[in-house]
Parts: C-alpha cells; structure tokens; sequence
C-alpha cells in the first residue's frame, strides 16, 4: 500500500513537472548576470509594476500600520473595514466583495472551486498566462481563442467553442499584453452568450475607460477581479478582491475559503490607502500623461508600431527581432519584457510606463538601435 502511494506521488509530481508553467518575468539580479550593466543601473521595466505612486507616501503608511498593530494576534474586525471601504470605493454592497492575498490567488480559488478534471475552461489569446497554467493544474482542457486583428474579441468564435463541459471564461480586460480594453457590448455580448461562470480579470482597470463592476447587479454568472498591486502600487505586498452578487460571495467566504488569507498589515493598510486616494489619482493621471507621450514617440522610431494602451504598459511590434533588441536594451541598462510572436506579428515587446526619465532612456536607445 506504501509503494502503491509512492508511485501516485511520484506520478502526479511528474505530470506536475511536465507543465509550462508561468513566468513571472525576469528579476534584475538574474538579468545583470547577463548584461554589461550592474544591478543598480538597470530599471526594471518587465513586469507592470506602478513606479509613479510615491514610495514615501507608501512606507510613511506602512509605519503607520506598524505601529498600531498588534503581529501575534490574527486578524479580526479588520476584513470588514476593508470591505467597508472598498463598497465605498466602488459604489457597490460590501458583501459583494471577496477579499484575497492578491488577485492570482482569487484566480486559483474559483478555478478550483467551479472545474474538475474532465471539464474545460475557455480564455482568449494572447492574454494573461495564468489561466492556462491552473487550467492544466487542475487537469481541465484549456481553449485560447485568438483574437482579431486589431485585438478586438471574435465574439461568434468564442461561443462557438463552448462545450457542455465548458465551465469557466476567463476574459482579461483591459487585456494583458495586448493593452487593449474590449468592448462593453461584446462584453455583454459574451456574458448573454455563456452559460457558466465568466469571470473578467480588471487587474488593470484604473488606468482605462470603464469598469464592469455595475453589471454584477445584471449577470449572477459574472465575477469580476481586480488588484491593489498596479493602480496603489502594492505589488510586493499582495491584496486583490473579487466583485460578484451577494449569494456567491458570502458562500465563497464562510464555506470555502481559508481564514486569515489576508494579513493584518494588509487588511489595515488598505483602507489608509483609500482614505488617501487622492495621491493614487493624481499618480494615475500622471502616469497616463506619461503614457500617452511614450506611444507617441515609439511611434516617430521608424521601425517601431507602439498600439494604444488602457493599462500601465505598452506593447509595441518591430521590424527587428525582439530578442536581439531586448539584450541591446539590457546591455544598456534597461529590462523589458520580450514577447516575440503575437498574432501576426513576430517582433512583439512590453515596456512598463515609466517615468519620464526612464522613457527617455528607453527612446533614445530605441532610436539608437534603429539607426544603426
């Protein structure tokens, strides 16, 4: 009997190794290994990250957390202060939102919760990589329906390849990396159309031009999931949270969900960095400025195709090849994320908006490299 259970660990840990996985995108340290710059000269533009929220703002905040803290006891009252705060926030019911240490982890949750092996969940493609990952944990059959051209959904594709068992359609919108954010109407179009659960990742959704957030009180099949990590920069801190109707969260939370998965420090920093939005708006509208002029500019590069951009990045395509340009790039002191192929285009690279310092760095290397 132990032999017989060896074997099925070993088994399932080798299915397991067998898998793709999903990358985070390379850490500086990792980087300047390969690279003739240092650690300290290169700025880190790979991963969507918010550098125009004031560290000091964030650590002046978190000492104040710290401070008023008690770290041996477990959280108690504080779940629904954030919950509070976010109703306010979002103009919608506390008890339509779920708290989670981070939106991927909220992810995993209802993938566990709403698929079995045998089933199958449906996403589109490219986008976020981490839905086919747990999709494959979970032995699920995972479809990535391709976009359009302009990146636009292909609605009668997307329904067409729904199965019996198709559980769960994941849409990112606005869509990493494609930095487009779909439209309301295909949307809708979508959750009229599908009979499961759809849930619509909004990790980005500060940075673009609306939000489905108000269609929970329409669609009960609807879960929408955002994250404190891009528009607050607390990506090293983890808080995400999902949105849906009454009767899915409360069930979720009592009857499914680990207690305390999210820290006291968090859960009393969140409702400080609300009460303080006014700094993250004026950091958003900075950052959109910023982001504006970055498109325009990779655009006047001859060689370069920068597309709009509703997120906190932006992908543009060459007419070189994009791992040559990322080590050129990197020899240089700047870390972007190469993509390579994307739909039609095979030269596909994602940079983080940064500062204005950054980006000029960023352009004049740009402009350098393509006009050699």
């Amino acid at each position: 009997m132990a032999n017989q259970s060896n074997r099925h660990y070993k088994e399932r840990l080798r299915e397991i190794q067998a898998l793709k996985g999903y990358s985070s995108g390379e850490s500086v340290k990792k980087a300047a290994s390969r690279s003739k710059a240092r650690i300290s000269e290169i700025s880190k533009l790979n991963s969507n990250e918010n550098l125009f929220v004031p560290k000091e703002k964030l650590i002046s905040l978190l000492i104040d957390v710290i401070e008023e803290i008690d770290p041996r006891m477990y959280p108690q009252e504080e779940e629904i202060n954030v919950r509070m705060a976010l109703s306010r926030y979002l103009a919608t019911s506390p008890e339509s939102i779920l708290l989670g240490n981070g939106s991927d982890p909220l992810i995993s949750f209802i993938t566990q919760l709403f698929s079995e092996k045998g089933d199958s969940i449906l996403s589109i493609s490219p986008t976020f990589g981490i839905y086919r990952v747990l999709a494959e944990l979970r032995g699920t059959k995972y479809f990535g329906i391709s976009l359009n051209d302009d990146f636009s959904l292909d609605i009668e594709r997307i329904l067409d390849a729904v199965a019996p068992k198709t559980r769960i359609l994941f849409l990112c919108s606005p869509n990493n990396p494609t930095a487009n954010q779909f439209k309301i109407q295909d949307i809708k179009a979508l959750i009229e159309g599908f009979q499961g659960l759809i849930v619509i990742d909004e990790a980005y959704a500060e940075f673009a031009d609306y939000s489905t957030i108000p269609l929970i009180r329409e669609y009960e099949n609807l879960v929408v999931i955002r994250t404190f990590s891009k528009a607050f920069g607390l990506a090293g801190l983890r808080f995400g949270y999902a949105i849906s109707n009454p009767d899915f969260v409360v069930t979720l939370s009592k009857k499914a969900q680990l207690p305390f998965s999210v820290s006291t420090l968090v859960l009393e920093l969140v409702p400080k960095l609300l009460r303080n939005i006014g700094v993250f708006e004026e950091a958003l509208q900075s950052l959109k400025k910023e982001r504006s002029k970055l498109i325009k500019r990779l655009n006047n590069i001859n060689g370069i195709k920068a597309f709009d951009s509703k997120t906190n990045f932006v992908l543009f395509n060459t007419e070189k090849k994009s791992d040559e340009i990322s080590r050129s790039l990197l020899d240089q002191g700047l870390l972007i994320r190469k993509l390579g192929k994307i739909l039609k285009m095979n030269g596909c690279l994602r940079t983080t908006v940064g500062p204005p310092e950054i980006n000029n760095r960023l352009l004049y290397a740009l402009d350098k490299i393509f006009s050699e």
